[in-house]
């Protein structure tokens, strides 16, 4: 039977909860293989793994239970070994790596932020900020709808405007969080978000993080900004050495 990983941690880490259950169904029992100062959190991986809701979640409650009483570098879902031999090989050969990696992230979390328009609240920004636009918003009323053309034109300027105001609104998530970070990356474009962002902080900085979206959320009510963690650290993780 296969090892699945969750992440790694010291072989000194405090110890995980009892009777912590992860992925499968029913779910299988966590444990640690260590190997020197270093041990990761594995289980049996099930026969068919398969990136399902119950076991994502099952995934990273395992890495949150571990990251409450210690560092530990995550794994992303699906990380597999031949067996519990593997494991301790990969903790072996990679061992100074991982230690430089676990004393960076020890005592950080991550918070992952995505932020989309309000249609309506930036449709009436980019008219209250364009001068052509209300010019010819105006004229197609008085004209009782206006032409096929200037109908058309309308459309094109209020797109631009509101391409523009994308533009200016990501810049200035990203701007107004950074400051309240460590560290901060770019996540993969997501379907109707213009934002993606995560943040490295340490978690005695969560409760000043959660404060600045809500002051930038209160003075940006054309932005839907959603601000999920703590999370474990994974988009600041780099679990292979650098290679020259």
């Amino acid at each position: 039977m296969s090892t699945y990983v969750y992440g790694i941690v010291l072989a000194a880490h405090p110890g995980l909860p009892e009777g912590l259950a992860g992925i499968g169904d029913p779910p299988n029992p966590v444990r640690t293989v260590r190997e020197g100062d270093l041990a990761a959190v594995v289980s049996d991986a099930p026969a068919e793994l398969r990136p399902k809701r119950r076991d994502l979640l099952a995934h990273q409650h395992v890495l949150t239970e571990a990251g409450t009483s210690g560092a530990v570098l995550p794994l992303r879902f699906g990380s597999l070994s031949d067996d519990d031999a593997a494991v301790r090989a990969a903790l072996a050969g990679q061992a100074e790596h991982y230690r430089e990696q676990l004393g960076r992230l020890d005592g950080r979390v991550e918070y992952n932020v995505k932020a989309v328009h309000h249609e309506e609240a930036v449709l009436r920004l980019v008219v209250h900020e364009n001068s052509e636009v209300r010019a010819l918003t105006e004229a197609n009323r008085a004209a009782g709808g206006g032409s096929y053309q200037d109908k058309l034109r309308l459309g094109e300027l209020v797109a631009n405007g509101v391409k523009t105001r994308e533009v200016h609104d990501a810049k200035a998530v990203e701007a107004a969080l950074a400051p309240h970070a460590e560290q901060h990356s770019h996540g993969p474009e997501t379907s109707g978000w213009l934002v993606n962002l995560s943040f490295l902080l340490d978690r005695a900085e969560s409760a000043a993080f959660l404060n600045a979206v809500e002051e930038f959320r209160q003075a940006n009510p054309q932005l839907d900004v959603q601000a999920t963690g703590p999370l474990p650290p994974y988009s600041f993780v780099s679990t292979e050495r650098a290679t020259a």
